[in-house]
């Protein structure tokens, strides 16, 4: 029974969320991926008690990033390359 009560307060949640998320008043979709992509590289959810996952994490993440936005780069200009 406690199960079912966790699935339907996860539930609950979620549909919230998504509502806040989609209101006509609320914050455009690009500004809250923007900052949901600014907490994540900046490692907002980390241990900030442990500085080494504390600093890992942000320095893992922005490797990340960059090499995501390098594979980009490569391939628009694959793409793009006359022959």
């Amino acid at each position: 029974m406690a199960e079912r009560r966790d699935h339907e307060q996860e539930s609950r949640r979620i549909l919230e969320r998504v509502a806040r998320e989609t209101a006509p008043g609320g914050a455009p979709f690009v500004v809250l991926a923007a900052k949901d992509a600014r907490d994540h590289v900046t490692a907002a959810d980390a241990d900030r008690s442990d500085p080494i996952e504390y600093w890992a994490t942000r320095v893992g993440r922005t490797l990340g990033f960059i090499i995501a936005i390098g594979l980009l780069v490569w391939l628009v200009y694959a793409a793009t390359r006359s022959g």
